[in-house]
């Protein structure tokens, strides 16, 4: 990819969480289409964003540790606009893996939504940084009425019917798993099929994907001003990264990023 400096404070007309969170992992079209599972996607991220929801508790087998866990979303542009990364958290997550039925349900807070932090710009693969005051402006205006509209639709969630293992495995051996379910955001739902894949760590399993979503779809307008010379692709690419506890473990002061 080419180096860009995002200076611009237009910013998204739209985006998700979710947006399962969610979960850098899967693929969706105006039907449901499934992702390609990430091969090598989810370039660690280390430290947890600036913002934290909450302290970490003790968590039961299977729950996402909402402390390490991230959904990441690129931002194509449109004309001469600016391509973006952008990173939120999980206001709560369960996902249980091999499950064919009620296997869990990931909600995302769109609030928590930061555009082009340095470890969403990295993640997404883009070069350069964004100075304070123009992320404001594009935080702004992407959390705002006219596009994420967070005081009215302040989660998306991602409602999971079924968790089920593939016959295939990852090119490095890892198990992988479609997920089945219904995802709102923005006040619309739609179906979704998510393939992820299945890393095991010490005391977790970290779970990765990514899929694609149109933001027309979720009755979102794409940002575009100057009649249609600046502005931002209708498609968007979101990333789970999630982290799932293997077993209980006890309360953490703060979290550690997920790393391969």
């Amino acid at each position: 990819m080419d180096p860009r400096n995002n200076r611009s404070p237009h910013f998204l007309a739209g985006l998700v969480t979710v947006a399962v969170l969610g979960l850098a992992i899967f693929a969706y079209s105006a039907t449901t289409s499934v992702a390609q599972a990430p091969a090598q996607t989810g370039q660690p991220f280390g430290q947890p964003a600036g913002q934290a929801i909450g302290q970490p508790t003790a968590l039961a087998s299977g729950n996402v540790d909402l402390a390490r866990s991230r959904v990441f979303i690129f931002v194509g542009k449109s004309g001469f606009g600016h391509e973006h990364g952008v990173e939120g958290l999980l206001s709560s997550g369960t996902l249980q893996l091999g499950a064919a039925q009620n296997a869990g349900q990931l909600v995302f807070d769109m609030r928590t939504f930061d555009a082009d932090t340095p470890v969403a710009r990295k993640y997404v693969g883009l070069k350069g940084t964004t100075d304070e005051s123009t992320r404001k402006q594009v935080n702004d205006n992407m959390r705002g009425a006219a596009v994420l509209d967070v005081s009215r639709y302040p989660t998306a969630t991602f409602k999971i019917n079924a968790a089920r293992q593939l016959a295939q495995k990852s090119r490095n051996g890892n198990l992988q798993y479609l997920l089945d379910g219904v995802f709102t955001l923005h006040g619309v739902s739609r179906p979704l099929q998510v393939a992820v894949v299945s890393i095991p760590q010490q005391g977790a399993t970290r779970v990765a994907g990514n899929f694609e979503i149109q933001q027309t779809q979720f009755g979102i307008k794409p940002f575009s001003k100057g009649l249609g010379l600046v502005g931002v692709t209708d498609e968007l690419r979101i990333y789970g990264d999630l982290q799932l506890t293997t077993a209980p473990r006890a309360a953490q002061s703060s979290g550690q990023g997920v790393r391969q």
